[in-house]
C-alpha cells in the first residue's frame, strides 16, 4: 500500500512535467517556408486553385519560387497544380524537382512519389505507375 500511495503522489510530480518537456522539445510541423511573403503567395495560390483558375494558381506559385528557388514544398505545389491541370508530364517533372530540393524529407519526397504515380497513371503507364508508389512506399518504412 506504500508503494502505491508513494507512486500516487510522487510520479504525478516527477511524469507530468517531464512529459510537457518533452512536449515542448518535439518537432513543429514543417511549414512551407519563414517568409511571410511566401506564405501570403502560397495562400492567393490556394484560394485561385480553390475558385477554379489553376493557371492563375500556377503563376503565383512560380512568383514564390522566385524568391525562394530551392523550397520544395512549393515545387510540390506548383507540380499538384499542374497535375490538376492536366499536364501529367509537367507535374511529373515539377515532383522530381521538389524531390532534388527535399534533402532528407522523407514524408515529402514519399508524397512526390505518389504525385509521380498519380501522373504516370492518368498518363496511361501503369508500370512506371507501380516503380513510382513502390519508390512513395520505401520512403514511408
Amino acid at each position: 500500500m506504500r508503494i502505491f500511495n508513494f507512486c500516487k503522489t510522487f510520479l504525478p510530480v516527477v511524469l507530468l512535467p517531464w512529459l510537457a518537456a518533452c512536449v515542448a522539445m518535439s518537432p513543429a510541423p514543417t511549414a512551407v517556408s519563414d517568409n511571410a511573403a511566401v506564405l501570403a503567395l502560397v495562400d492567393q495560390a490556394h484560394a485561385e486553385a480553390a475558385d477554379h483558375r489553376l493557371q492563375s494558381a500556377i503563376g503565383t506559385l512560380e512568383r514564390a519560387l522566385r524568391i525562394e528557388p530551392r523550397n520544395p514544398f512549393l515545387w510540390q505545389d506548383l507540380a499538384r497544380q499542374h497535375l490538376a491541370q492536366g499536364d501529367y508530364d509537367q507535374a511529373e517533372s515539377l515532383a522530381a524537382r521538389s524531390n532534388s530540393w527535399a534533402g532528407a524529407n522523407h514524408p515529402l519526397r514519399a508524397a512526390n512519389w505518389y504525385l509521380i504515380r498519380d501522373a504516370r497513371l492518368a498518363r496511361g503507364d501503369a508500370a512506371g505507375a507501380q516503380q513510382a508508389e513502390d519508390r512513395a512506399r520505401q520512403l514511408e518504412r
